[in-house]
């Protein structure tokens, strides 16, 4: 198995590769693009990727919390301003931020009639320590046909955001998100999971091996035809050899 830094290159060069068949064939591409300290390293590869249009790209915010300004270290807005627009060396066709300060409902409902009108691609995207997907927390709702929702936020997701930094304590993580819905991500035409760390292995195996079902929400990632899946070493440590 790969280590972090091989897992995040195959990762960005397999979205990279996705992105420009798409363009070839289309003359533009949407993709969705996710946060989270998983990313890091997928980023940083993705940005330097060779040869990508990125002036035809739109791209898609995945999450946001609710309440939290963009000046916050832990903004979702402020994250992928800082880790991947700002650094492409194109500006993209367009990035549509979620702004959960205002009206949370509202900018679900926005961002829902938008991303309509703008099929998916290539959706990069991760597993949380909960086995959530975006931040549809389990038991996740398999069944929403809206695009975007605002959701209530579990106490073991609020926790590995603690735990990675974000936030000074518990009482700090916010307890709402606007989250992608299950069924919008399900619609992206191909799908980049990339999956570091062996604090996520236990969500692996739940995701890959166990039944498809809303206490674990990436597991419904087994039913898409198209997702590729990339680990590390640790992140698939207990995953079962068959």
């Amino acid at each position: 198995m790969p280590d972090k830094a091989q897992m995040a290159k195959a990762a960005a060069a397999h979205g990279a590769a996705a992105i420009r068949e798409t363009i070839a064939a289309r003359g533009a591409a949407n993709i969705i693009v996710a946060t989270g300290a998983s990313q890091f390293e997928m980023f940083g590869r993705l940005v330097q990727e060779a040869d990508i249009a990125w002036n035809r790209v739109t791209g898609f915010h995945l999450d946001e919390y609710v309440g939290l300004p963009i000046t916050h270290p832990a903004s979702f807005r402020r994250y992928l301003w800082e880790r991947f627009v700002s650094r492409l060396p194109l500006p993209l066709a367009s990035f549509h931020y979620l702004d959960g300060e205002e009206d949370p409902a509202a900018e679900a409902r926005h961002f829902g009639a938008i991303i309509q009108k703008h099929p998916i691609d290539v959706a990069f995207v991760g597993i949380g320590e909960n086995g959530h997907l975006a931040f549809n927390d389990p038991p996740a709702d398999f069944e929403t046909e809206e695009p975007y929702i605002v959701v209530e936020l579990d106490e073991a997701c609020r926790r590995q955001q603690l735990g990675e930094g974000w936030f000074p304590t518990l009482a700090d993580v916010p307890r709402r998100a606007i989250s992608m819905s299950i069924r919008q991500i399900m619609k992206s035409r191909r799908i980049v999971c990339t999956v570091p760390d062996e604090r996520k292995a236990d969500a692996v195996r739940n995701a890959v091996q166990g039944d498809v079902r809303p206490n674990v929400p990436a597991s419904i990632l087994q039913r898409h035809e198209r997702c590729a899946l990339f680990l590390d070493q640790p992140a698939a440590s207990l995953l079962k050899h068959t």
